[in-house]
């Protein structure tokens, strides 16, 4: 489905990424990992052609995605909740998941049954929610665009314990369902459970990509410990 090979980033003549390569598989969940500044944003942000990748290949179901503006690459079928969630301040939570809605299997019915607390709040104006409420709206938001591979940038940062685990439950509930997905967050002790794979990015390259079972504490210590 997408399959990202050697590319390169750079922000200004400062290089950020130095060969990063990963895929995701129709109906895997992929974990995308490393510690602090590696260059998982960058990634995604090169994926997204938000931050458009110098050198390498980023194809998507067979088709090369580097070159092309980002409304096209959402066209094409990826959804995206960035890092810091984005929602539109003055659009009530209704408008917010219609804005950019496609037809498909995602409703507002839909995500009011994943989120229930989306419904209770569905006139409200997006700047009134709390963190983890926007959170949830960001997340039904990209799903409302019904992707094909839908990718989470650090989605539980920040939130409080209680709302953390109503996300992870959302994300344990699109695995359930067969939803593509490239997830970036730093709980291995949820996301380890639900991952197919893992990829793990070292100062803007990869450096190890395999299943979670094979994850040994050798790995952890050298590119995920503190």
């Amino acid at each position: 489905m997408l399959k990202v090979a050697d590319i390169e980033t750079f922000y200004g003549p400062s290089q950020a990424l130095f060969g990063v390569n990963l895929e995701v598989n129709a109906g895997e969940m992929v974990a995308l990992m490393g510690r602090n500044g590696m260059g998982k944003t960058t990634t995604i942000r090169s994926i997204f052609g938000l931050t458009q990748a110098t050198r390498g290949t980023i194809e998507f179901e067979s088709q090369e995605i580097r070159r092309l503006p980002a409304y096209r690459i959402a066209k094409a079928g990826l959804g995206l909740v960035p890092e810091g969630r984005r929602c539109f301040p003055n659009l009530s939570v209704r408008e917010n998941l219609l804005v950019t809605a496609r037809p498909g299997e995602w409703t507002l019915e839909k995500v009011a049954t994943l989120f229930p607390r989306l419904e209770e709040r569905r006139a409200q104006m997006a700047k009134t929610l709390s963190g983890g409420e926007q959170q949830m709206l960001a997340i039904g938001r990209a799903l409302m665009t019904n992707p094909r591979l839908l990718v989470l940038d650090e989605a539980t940062e920040g939130l409080a314990p209680v709302i953390r685990q109503e996300i992870w439950r959302a994300i344990r509930l699109l695995k359930e369902q067969g939803q593509a997905t490239l997830l970036v967050d730093k709980s291995l002790s949820e996301i380890l459970p639900i991952a197919d794979r893992c990829t793990i990015l070292e100062k803007g390259s990869t450096v190890w990509d395999g299943k979670p079972a094979a994850l040994d504490s050798a790995v952890r210590d050298r590119y995920l410990g503190v």
